[in-house]
């Protein structure tokens, strides 16, 4: 019968297309202070950083230890560049603009620099994940409550940082979602994935006294995975539950 509800409920509402998104693989972003020559040039190393990274979907470089002299080169392989300012939600709803730089650089320098320190080879047509956030305080359970929808721009800050696409549902008019509670709660990620045509990502937070219990549910390419996590923070908890989801894909 819940197979049967979540079939008639993903059938009846507007999902994505799960087409793949083509990612700018040869272009990284880096927070700044500033828009002086000075500090573009000590920025410009960790913009290339980012760009291998999307390059390549690992977490960071810092097991890489031929990287750091790499980077140096980076203001000789530059293509062009930007600023931008992005804005950011922090956990007393407050919210902060930071000035960031946006570097691009030479596709064939980058593709030679990835090959000589033997990064992952990601192609940069990728699928999407859909992402759900499920939170249960002990309360009430609520898809991504507001007071934890902070945790939201963490989330889409790391995949962009790592160069996964990632989808967020919408609530209609309403503010219901298409798909029901006790589905997403389960992890039923064979359905997701399969009906919509995207990868699917169901984070489920519980409040378990000072701590929070996530499972992750992860549907993609037609395989199903998961994983618990435990965490005083529920940010950082979700951030490394999307973290594994990306070293899985």
């Amino acid at each position: 019968m819940i197979r049967f509800l979540l079939l008639f409920c993903l059938v009846a509402a507007p999902f994505s297309s799960g087409l793949a998104n083509e990612v700018d693989v040869y272009t990284g972003e880096t927070p700044v202070s500033g828009q002086s020559s000075s500090e573009r040039r000590q920025a410009l190393p960790r913009a290339l950083a980012n760009t291998l990274q999307k390059h390549s979907g690992l977490r960071s470089l810092d097991d890489i230890p031929e990287a750091g002299p790499s980077l140096e080169l980076a203001s000789s392989v530059l293509v062009t560049f930007f600023y931008r300012n992005a804005e950011r939600t922090l956990a007393d709803g407050a919210t902060v603009e930071e000035l960031r730089l946006v570097a691009k650089f030479s596709p064939k320098e980058v593709d030679e620099l990835a090959r000589s320190l033997q990064l992952p080879l990601w192609p940069a047509l990728r699928n999407p994940l859909e992402i759900w956030v499920v939170v249960d305080d002990g309360r009430q359970r609520e898809i991504l409550p507001l007071e934890t929808a902070y945790a939201r721009d963490s989330l889409q800050a790391i995949a962009e940082l790592r160069g996964q696409p990632l989808v967020w549902p919408e609530p209609d008019e309403e503010g219901m979602y298409p798909v029901d509670m006790q589905l997403l709660w389960g992890g039923y990620t064979e359905d997701l994935a399969s009906l919509n045509g995207v990868g699917v990502l169901i984070l489920a937070a519980r409040r378990e006294g000072a701590r929070w219990s996530i499972r992750a549910n992860l549907g993609f390419a037609g395989e199903h995975f998961a994983w618990r996590l435990q965490d005083f923070d529920i940010e950082s908890g979700l951030v490394e539950g999307l973290n594994r989801a990306i070293d899985q894909v």
